[in-house]
């Protein structure tokens, strides 16, 4: 299959995805295409039901950012960077997926599939539906798709490489299990904000979509905030309200409800808005519901403090020019295709099996 194949068929699923996002299917000219816009579009509306963190409003989220990815000129630009050739022998490359956030494994089947390699995804209980859905589309435009990508229910096997994303307890199990081959193995991250006190209102607006798309539970969203001494944190707080909406969903609102009573019991000094919970705290990584804060003094000494936990991070956030490779705000959520997780360059160790 031609990559030049590939390429239309993932820029069709784009269309459709786009087109679900606008509810709007004019914009589709294939019958393959409609027959799966109305799939996509009763998964939005049904898939919540299995998982409740999978709201229609993330749902479409996450179509988004696959659709602008899956633009022609996008993925052309990107692949551009690499020498993609037709393999004799593609590798067939076993990938455990996580459920945390929607189709968070999609980008992983991208690169499996245009690298020339075949997909073997083993899915989470979490997300069992979505990229089959997808699989399903690629087929029905090119058959030669179902050569190149396989679900398996129960055990692994018969692969020559991994890719595995899960906590880190269970990063130890698959490092044990999967060692012997080629592998890429994610654990916990966490992504943090540095602000400098002189953000505009718009900027933390924009914060705002950093901690709370996908009800905080991606790598990618900000779960602790740097802040200057003497900071008024009563001023970021009322920049927060937009997403006060949150109250009303059961699952988000009894983590609230629960680290709430935990911390007045333990009379735990925090700040609370009614659905947010903001803790001074040293730690990164904080619980659904909560924002850790910590003040520094020394813009260089949390450089290097941030430097020293790099292999922890996932994005920082900050419009400042002392952070390096920071993500402006409102963004982490809008990766692009070559913003690969945990900085590992995804497609460069796919098509190095190869050589």
């Amino acid at each position: 299959m031609l990559l030049s194949e590939k390429i239309e068929a993932f820029t069709k699923l784009g269309e459709v995805l786009e087109a679900v996002v606008n509810n709007n299917s004019t914009t589709l000219h294939s019958e393959v295409q409609k027959k799966y816009y109305d799939k996509f579009q009763q998964a939005v509306q049904t898939v919540h039901y299995s998982n409740a963190w999978f709201t229609p409003e993330n749902l479409r989220f996450s179509f988004a950012g696959i659709s602008e990815n899956l633009k022609e000129e996008n993925l052309k630009s990107w692949l551009q960077n690499y020498n993609i050739i037709s393999l004799k022998e593609p590798k067939k490359i076993a990938v455990i997926l996580a459920g945390n956030i929607p189709l968070v494994g999609f980008h992983d089947f991208l690169c499996i599939i245009l690298s020339g390699n075949i997909f073997l995804g083993k899915l989470s209980s979490k997300d069992d539906k979505l990229l089959r859905l997808i699989t399903g589309f690629l087929i029905e435009i090119n058959t030669e798709f179902s050569q190149l990508i396989a679900f398996e229910e129960h055990i692994l096997k018969n692969f020559d490489a991994v890719i595995a994303t899960g906590s880190n307890n269970s990063a130890r199990y698959f490092q044990y299990y999967f060692g012997k081959v080629p592998n890429i193995i994610r654990k916990n991250r966490n992504s943090v904000a540095v602000l400098s006190g002189n953000e505009t209102p718009q900027q933390l607006e924009n914060l705002a979509d950093d901690i709370f798309i996908y009800f905080g539970l991606g790598c990618r969203n900000v779960s602790k905030i740097f802040l200057p001494e003497n900071y008024d944190i009563t001023y970021l707080i009322k920049h927060l309200e937009k997403y006060k909406h949150l109250k009303n969903h059961n699952k988000y609102q009894n983590n609230y409800e629960y680290n709430r009573a935990i911390y007045l019991v333990n009379q735990t000094l925090h700040h609370d808005n009614g659905f947010l919970l903001l803790k001074e705290d040293t730690n990164l990584s904080s619980p659904v519901s909560v924002v850790f804060y910590e003040f520094y003094n020394d813009i260089e000494v949390l450089k290097k403090t941030l430097e020293q936990h790099s292999n922890l991070l996932q994005c920082i956030v900050s419009e400042t020019n002392n952070i390096t490779n920071a993500v402006n705000f409102g963004k982490t959520q809008k990766p692009q295709l070559s913003d690969y997780a945990d900085m590992i360059d995804t497609m460069d160790f796919l098509l190095k099996l190869n050589e």
